[in-house]
């Protein structure tokens, strides 16, 4: 055993001082690795963690500075927020653009969050290019992707994130869009997939065959069709699926597996999309979101759970934190056509928000130790003793330091009070957007 998790003390220290480039992850562990193996002495693992039911909700394109910036600490806890003066030059020859307060629920039109356009974003780790890659007809200086949103717009998600625990180190596992992101919660890789595509692909063992082969049930909830069913191994077992209604009846009965998935609604009208995608209307998510929470608190397995809530990728908005280097999951090259930035899987996406919901999270308590989506597909396989999928997850701190298992704060749930969808934005969305 290892004494402790010095690779991600190393990477830490490096995105804490803004390195950009040239250093690399340090990566002893492959894939087949046990958690016994990779874990500091002593800590926990299998029937030693004390939850029986694990929840993950991965939500669509935001960035950490885009919606928790302005995330006001109780307490000691606090959460890096931009630097006073942080800023991307304007693509027109004006001033800076330093990020501003978006009050409307929508954005006027998506934001860029491709392969090419995330290491563009990132250039080097200046952090410079959101504003330049999202220069549109409709926003010709690209400033959407420096628009950040507060309480008063997200006022249930900010006393979420204020009452439980979160990581300010929280980052996509690769710097490109949604599909290959989902597929490393899923795979521990993108299988070199750099490029959203529906086609099903048998690329590589999944979370839910070892889980199978563990005798560990699991479901996967959603509200339209779940991400997963482009995985062979899923879309043969119609059996693991279950509207995201039935998660809501699963928890009041006492039923839910060990392992749940639960997916938004992707498409649909201004009132339907709960993904969060841009530009959609964000707290339409947001109520949705409040749901599947307030289905787990009020559930009798409340007890012995805990829900993962987190997001994709970054979806072209600007964070300032520059990702560091990861772990290169496998011997499987990116995918590159022609055109195509010429880089490799060892550097992580930009930071999202994650918030961990359970009795035994530490109350309003702030990581600052480097995870990504292999983190909690590392705690689900921490809890059940399964082997990693790849070196990326093998060598992922799984975020037992999110929870205190010995003296839980949060035995007797907290309420929320679940939050509205305001008619005066959801009217400025469907103008914004040409809905009317």
């Amino acid at each position: 055993m290892r004494s402790a998790p010095l690779a991600l003390l190393l990477a830490s220290l490096l995105v804490s001082s803004g390195a950009r480039g040239g250093e690399a992850a340090d990566c002893p562990f492959e894939a087949g690795a046990l958690p016994v193996d990779t874990l500091p002495e002593g800590a926990p693992h299998g029937d030693a963690i004390p939850i029986d039911h694990i929840v993950v909700l991965m939500q669509e394109n935001r960035s950490f500075d885009h919606y928790f910036g302005r995330l006001r600490p109780r307490g000691k806890a606090a959460a890096e927020g931009p630097p006073e003066g942080a800023s991307n030059p304007d693509p027109l020859g004006g001033a800076p653009i330093e990020p501003f307060r978006q009050k409307a629920a929508c954005e006027v039109a998506d934001v860029s969050h491709s392969w090419n356009g995330s290491h563009a974003q990132w250039n080097g780790g200046a952090m410079d290019g959101f504003t330049s890659t999202n220069a549109v007809g409709a926003d010709p200086s690209g400033a959407r992707a420096m628009g950040y949103y507060t309480k008063r717009e997200l006022p249930y998600y900010h006393k979420l994130y204020r009452t439980f625990a979160i990581g300010d180190r929280y980052f996509a596992s690769m710097l490109g869009p949604t599909y290959p992101n989902r597929e490393y919660l899923l795979l521990g890789t993108s299988f070199g997939r750099i490029r959203n595509g529906r086609d099903l692909f048998d690329a590589t063992k999944t979370i839910f065959e070892s889980l199978d082969e563990a005798g560990v049930s699991w479901t996967i909830y959603s509200e339209q069709i779940p991400f997963a069913v482009l995985l062979p191994y899923v879309a043969a077992r119609p059996e693991h699926g279950a509207s995201a209604a039935q998660f809501d009846a699963d928890a009041a009965a006492g039923t839910l597996p060990a392992v749940s998935f639960v997916d938004a609604a992707f498409f649909g009208d201004l009132t339907i999309q709960s993904d969060e995608h841009a530009p959609t209307n964000v707290q339409v998510g947001q109520a949705w979101v409040a749901g599947k929470v307030d289905a787990l608190l009020r559930s009798p397995l409340w007890p012995r759970s805990a829900l993962f809530l987190t997001y994709d990728e970054h979806g072209g908005f600007y964070d300032h934190v520059p990702p560091p280097p990861a772990c290169i999951p496998d011997d499987i090259a990116p995918q590159l056509e022609k055109g195509d930035v010429d880089a490799e899987f060892d550097r992580y996406g930009f930071r999202v928000p994650v918030v961990v919901v359970s009795p035994f999270a530490k109350k309003k308590f702030v990581s600052h130790v480097v995870h990504d989506h292999t983190s909690i597909l590392r705690f689900i396989e921490t809890r059940f003793d399964l082997p990693a999928l790849t070196r990326r997850d093998a060598n992922a701190d799984p975020m037992l330091e999110f929870f205190d298992f010995q003296d839980p704060p949060f035995l007797r749930p907290p309420r929320f009070k679940r939050p509205k969808v305001s008619p005066k934005l959801m009217e400025e969305c469907m103008e914004i957007l040409g809905k009317v």
